[in-house]
């Protein structure tokens, strides 16, 4: 497993990090703790987590994600685990939280309380990357990131990083950093995949001049990008096919996700790996790797089986050729998400 820096911050994390965003929900306790042993066995140091997790988000087990790690975070060395979690965004736009009553936002009240109620959750004193979880572009960045300040000189956070930024809210956030000399985001989680490059608009170039990591989430495209949507189908239990079970915003989310432009790609991508005699599971994790503006790119999975495929692309490099197969479908089916 290589590691690599986040942004200019001195931790180095493993560059696939396991995300947990089912633990507690479509995954139970006791896979999500099998899941975890595995993933740090085969090298993974780096976890993520959220206060708003599992998804899809509810009041009957918001938290649930972070007691869960918490506990499987008392069975190792604290100092060798790389653990990020986030505040929640606003509540008033795209998504509702499940936290404060669904009145959360990014100023000092709701992050002082979001970081003692996680802390708490995670049963640790501190956390290596907090992060915001979506934008509020309506609190002024000097408070949130002069509060931000405040938990990195309280020892209660190491680094910290944004998540669903834009390039507008990025450059303004490190603006106010540096105005005001305080702490800078060292990372953006933001969307990334093959069948999602829209960080390589204009974000990749922000990162590159101003020393930022993408630590990517969704490579796999929310599970698109194996093809089990493919052909029509909609798999019993699978993230897509229960959110447009849902209706309302989820069904507006999976249809982002699952449309004709988006599986027509994916079909295209698996013959790729196919004849490359790859998974396109391991095609696509490598893929997002693979990019140096990124350091550690977030998969999931909601049960142990999932895993090889992930850890196969630990060590793979994808070759020029194949990275030309790549770009050639991107040029062909542009923005299948949209």
């Amino acid at each position: 497993m290589n590691h690599r820096r986040l942004g200019q911050s001195p931790i180095y994390v493993s560059d696939i990090c396991m995300g947990t965003m089912t633990f507690g929900s479509q995954t139970d306790e006791k896979m999500s703790m099998r899941i975890l042993d595995q993933s740090f066995e085969a090298g993974i140091n780096f976890f993520d987590t959220a206060e708003n997790y599992p998804v899809p988000p509810d009041t009957k087990w918001v938290g649930r994600t972070e007691e869960i790690v918490g506990k499987w975070l008392k069975t190792k060395d604290r100092d060798a685990i790389i653990l990020a979690t986030k505040v929640s965004g606003p509540s008033h736009g795209w998504v509702t939280s499940s936290q404060r009553a669904g009145m959360t936002a990014v100023d000092r009240h709701n992050i002082i309380r979001a970081i003692e109620a996680s802390l708490k959750r995670l049963d640790t004193d501190y956390i290596d990357l907090y992060q915001t979880h979506w934008p509020d572009h309506g609190t002024g960045f000097d408070e949130t990131m002069e509060t931000l300040d405040e938990l990195v000189r309280a020892g209660k956070v190491r680094v910290t990083g944004c998540s669903n930024e834009s390039s507008w809210g990025l450059m303004k956030s490190l603006e106010a950093s540096r105005r005001l000399g305080v702490t800078r985001y060292q990372t953006i989680q933001n969307n990334f995949s093959m069948n999602n490059r829209r960080f390589e608009d204009d974000l990749a170039q922000i990162c590159r001049r101003e020393g930022v990591s993408l630590i990517p989430y969704s490579p796999l495209a929310g599970g698109v990008l194996s093809g089990k949507y493919n052909n029509g189908q909609t798999p019993h239990g699978a993230r897509f096919s229960r959110y447009i079970e849902l209706g309302g915003r989820q069904e507006i989310m999976a249809s982002r996700f699952v449309n004709p432009k988006s599986l027509a790609s994916t079909e295209k991508f698996m013959a790729i790996a196919a004849e490359a005699e790859m998974s396109v599971v391991t095609m696509a994790t490598a893929w997002s790797k693979q990019h140096h503006f990124v350091a550690s790119t977030i998969v999931g999975v909601s049960h142990e089986d999932q895993l090889p495929e992930i850890l196969a692309a630990s060590d793979l490099e994808l070759d020029a050729t194949l990275m030309k197969k790549i770009d050639k479908v991107t040029r062909e089916i542009m923005y299948p998400m949209g």
